[in-house]
């Protein structure tokens, strides 16, 4: 359950001219003698960076005054900092969105297979940021589109958005300390006879523009597969059968998933870059885009600390795709 309380921070509504985000902490008595600066690290989660933003383009008060960083704060003094909202500047669109969870700091969305997440040069328009602005706009809101996480285009599933700077770094730093659980569910070519934990490293392919591959020198790189289910009498391409998989990451590194069961011997049904290094149709009537969903989050809320878990549906297409194998 989502708690309705924030406990030791609060966040004002301050909205003078120019919109602010406003931040508030009340030191207890754990915080006698910390400096401001700790305050700010510590218990509103912020980063050197933003810190060093907000001394620039923010403000900083202890009990209301203006303060250095490296003032000293005593039992019962409130902290308070102040920092512009930034803007994204993407063209609003009409685009259906998914909400799965969504408060002041963050929101969370089940992104559809064929959406990529923001605009680039192939793809101006009809994106995932263009479908959150316009949906921002819709609720009289203006943040910073703050991607936490990505999918391939054709991957579906959770996505994290932080609409402020610091709850964007919270975030990041789970992920970067390997805090953060990050589950999928795919459906893949040839059989996979048991769990098994795939650790490799990954980098880039030399020889392909898009490509990653396992490679010795490449960064550590921690896949874990469950079975789900095994489909052993179907046969399709160059594997007889098919496998229904969980997999768990550890690490999140680019196509992280598809490098590790291509590299294992079984890609991703309807993987259209990796799967056709075993000549297999990358593009099957019954599942036209890479099996692969993001179904599973758990993480901790960047301002309370509160553990989030959120998990959606397996999406129609992979619904499909499954019906389809057992009825072959």
């Amino acid at each position: 359950m989502r708690a309705s309380l924030r406990p030791s921070v609060t966040y004002l509504d301050a909205r003078p001219q120019k919109p602010m985000n406003t931040i508030s902490y009340t030191a207890t008595p754990e915080d006698e003698g910390k400096y401001v600066k700790e305050i700010l690290q510590q218990k509103l989660k912020l980063s050197s960076r933003l810190v060093r933003k907000i001394k620039i383009t923010g403000e900083i008060k202890l009990n209301g005054r203006s303060v250095h960083v490296r003032e000293r704060v005593d039992v019962g003094d409130t902290v308070t900092v102040s920092y512009p909202e930034e803007e994204s500047y993407f063209e609003p669109e009409n685009i259906p969105l998914d909400i799965v969870d969504e408060d002041e700091d963050l929101l969370v969305v089940d992104k559809q297979p064929g959406l990529i997440v923001h605009p680039t040069y192939n793809f101006p328009t009809g994106t995932l940021a263009n479908a959150i602005t316009y949906y921002m706009q819709q609720k009289g809101e203006v943040y910073k589109l703050r991607f936490v996480n990505r999918l391939d285009m054709y991957t579906s599933g959770l996505i994290i958005v932080g609409k402020n700077a610091h709850c964007q770094d919270a975030i990041m730093n789970q992920m970067h300390d390997g805090t953060i659980i990050k589950k999928y569910k795919a459906i893949v070519h040839g059989v996979i006879d048991k769990d098994q934990t795939i650790d490799l490293p990954i980098d880039k392919d030399p020889n392909h523009v898009a490509r990653r591959m396992v490679r010795e020198d490449g960064y550590p790189s921690v896949t874990h597969v469950r079975v789900i289910e095994k489909f052993k009498d179907k046969n399709y391409g160059q594997l007889n059968g098919f496998t229904f998989v969980e997999l768990k990451l550890d690490t999140g590194r680019t196509h992280q998933i598809r490098v590790h069961l291509t590299h294992i011997g079984h890609p991703l049904v309807g993987d259209e870059l990796y799967a056709q290094l075993y000549g297999y149709n990358v593009n099957p009537d019954w599942m036209p885009r890479q099996a692969l969903h993001s179904y599973y989050l758990n993480f901790a809320h960047p301002v309370t600390g509160e553990r989030i878990e959120l998990e959606t549906q397996l999406p129609d297409d992979m619904k499909a795709a499954l019906e389809y194998i057992r009825g072959q």
